[in-house]
């Protein structure tokens, strides 16, 4: 176990943690130079498409380890013993949406490398990936990235990390991940700092599962790192949550490919193949024990994910919706943050309500059901939970508008709030202030980090942010503005349904929950879209935005008319007037017996308001 060394690579997005990991598999000889592609740990093509990690990825090298001597003595005290390392590598995501994979994959691991990119600094996500290694005690390698760019700026980074971390200057390593230069130094230093993980190979076998794929040949397959124990090719296992029992058919450790091993002992990282069909019954954050010798207790302190972002996801044609579920039942055991339950809208049949992340996450399962499992769905305008308290004392969960208590029985409505922290250079206070207090939120703190950079903490509304305000941030800061948050409670709030009427119709798919002061300006935008969206008819179709009762906004879409005075040269004006009397008698038949069919850019382009 002295040889084994377990680390995560984490770092804000676009920092170049994949590229690390790229070369670093190039240098301990881990993937052969034919193998060699850029983001070699990515196999998702969508994640190579966008330049992007969605997923976390553990892959196991190994790594010849031999002590620096400086003028005939070691150059560090106490070195570790000269000889070949196992090293289990986890590349972690870098957006904020993907932030529970990254605390899985610090669950599993004694150290973190923290990449900074030399042209950037310390960003947002950075901190928040930080902290969460820090709760978790693992020791932290600083790691200066892009250190060849003309641009970079490493005296002034290094500052930050300073201030940030606490340690010496000479602790930072530097590097560039593109060239490889530098990449030696951080094997050693890995080898060097962080611990070897502590465990006993002859007690009870206590693994902790923290990922799971699913492999249309051989079932669910689950990693685990073993905490204590050791498993060897064909025992009989049990997964302490559920209370399953299997055979263990192939276990093995994670290489490019999965290579299978006789055994595995305390300290590593491995897979067990044992036929599990049923997504159900592998539970991210479960333990495995031996059936003959089981552990004591479960291994603790693995949260589940709490889904922020709500939306419903219908297929498009209603026989799809068994295969939906399955599609989504896959892709829950390769994303444990994913959640779904079932539920049915008046406009869009059978379907599932889903909880995501966030907004970037919502996106890639769309493409991902898309893709992977060739699924045609339309999604709902994404919404946040709220807590409903009614007149008789009583809670309910909202997620969706159209499960909203009657208007008389709501006593109050409290809303989720949010801590955000927005990392900017000073140029930009002025335009991201604006955008946060029009959000409705509340400025707590600014300060500044080093320079001109500063760290501003609102508090605002999650329902505010959920739409659009990550591009919005984004643009204002031509691309300078680092953005990270965390859930800060639930407050009381003045919140109405607002409905959309299609011909007096309501269309539950377009109805949102939305600040009483917002609601005019948002209906009004909503129906003015929709005319552009909505297709003519033959007859008029009216587009009103209501609350309750109470109409705040209309639109019409125009009939379109046969001109059926064509055939009139003239004559009396009589004739003419019979003509147009016969065509409103019809039009009027038409509108009482037609139905007007929403498409499905019209519900994306509500996401799109501005």
């Amino acid at each position: 176990m002295d040889k084994i060394r377990n680390f995560c690579i984490i770092a804000h997005i676009d920092h170049g943690k994949s590229t690390l990991a790229d070369r670093m598999l190039e240098l301990t000889g881990t993937v052969d130079v034919r193998q060699m592609e850029n983001q070699v740990l990515d196999d998702m093509e969508l994640e190579k498409e966008r330049g992007i990690t969605i997923k976390s990825h553990a892959i196991q090298m190994r790594y010849k380890y031999r002590p620096v001597m400086e003028n005939g003595k070691w150059k560090m005290e106490n070195a570790p013993a000269e000889g070949e390392y196992t090293l289990n590598l986890i590349d972690t995501p870098g957006h904020v949406d993907f932030s529970y994979e990254v605390s899985r994959s610090i669950a599993a691991c004694e150290g973190a490398v923290l990449v900074v990119d030399a042209t950037q600094g310390v960003q947002a996500q950075t901190i928040s990936n930080l902290y969460m290694a820090i709760e978790h005690d693992l020791e932290i390698i600083p790691v200066l990235n892009k250190c060849d760019m003309d641009n970079a700026m490493p005296e002034r980074v290094e500052d930050e990390i300073v201030d940030l971390l606490g340690c010496k200057r000479e602790e930072i390593l530097r590097c560039s991940a593109k060239t490889g230069e530098g990449v030696p130094e951080i094997l050693d230093a890995i080898i060097e700092r962080i611990p070897a993980p502590v465990g006993d190979p002859s007690a009870p076998l206590q693994c902790l599962v923290f990922d799971s794929v699913f492999n249309s040949f051989r079932g669910i397959i689950a990693y685990f790192k073993v905490v204590n124990g050791t498993m060897k090719t064909g025992d009989k296992v049990r997964f302490v949550n559920t209370g399953k029992e299997y055979d263990a058919d192939e276990i093995g450790i994670l290489k490019l490919d999965m290579s299978p091993r006789k055994e595995i002992s305390a300290g590593n990282v491995g897979y067990i193949i044992s036929g599990i069909k049923t997504s159900t019954e592998v539970k991210v954050g479960d333990t495995i024990t031996h059936v003959t010798r089981p552990c004591d207790k479960a291994i603790d302190g693995f949260e589940e994910a709490k889904p922020m972002v709500f939306a419903g996801v219908y297929p498009i044609e209603s026989e799809d919706y068994e295969d939906l579920r399955a599609s989504l039942e896959k892709l829950q055991l390769n994303d444990a943050s994913l959640t779904f339950q079932p539920e049915s809208s008046m406009a869009l049949g059978f379907g599932f309500r889903c909880g995501f992340l966030g907004l970037l996450h919502m996106e890639i399962i769309q493409e991902r059901l898309d893709r992977e499992f060739d699924m045609d769905v339309i999604t709902t305008v994404p919404n946040v939970s709220y807590n409903v308290y009614t007149k008789d004392g009583n809670m309910i969960e909202v997620h969706n508008p159209a499960g909203m208590p009657d208007l008389t029985e709501i006593d109050r409505i409290e809303e989720p709030y949010i801590r955000a922290s927005v990392i900017t250079t000073a140029d930009y206070i002025g335009n991201i202030m604006t955008l946060c207090l029009g959000k409705r939120g509340e400025l707590v703190k600014q300060e500044y980090i080093s320079g001109n950079r500063m760290e501003l903490l609102f508090d605002m509304p999650l329902g505010e942010i959920v739409i659009d305000f990550y591009d919005k941030l984004k643009s204002i800061s031509k691309g300078y503005a680092s953005f990270d948050w965390h859930m800060n409670g639930f407050r009381p709030s003045n919140l109405v349904k607002l409905d959309i009427l299609l011909n007096g119709e309501q269309v539950d798919a377009l109805s949102t929950l939305t600040h009483r002061d917002n609601a005019v300006d948002f209906g009004r935008r909503m129906c003015e879209k929709l005319k552009e969206l909505l297709p003519r008819q033959q007859f008029d179709i009216a587009i009103q935005a209501a609350i309750g009762a109470k109409i705040i906004a209309r639109e019409t879409v125009k009939q379109v008319r046969k001109d059926v005075l064509a055939k009139c040269y003239g004559g009396d004006v009589s004739r003419k007037r019979k003509l147009l009397e016969k065509q409103k008698r019809g039009k009027k038949r038409m509108k009482q017996i037609g139905n007007v069919e929403v498409p499905q850019k019209a519900f994306l382009a509500v996401l799109k308001l501005d």
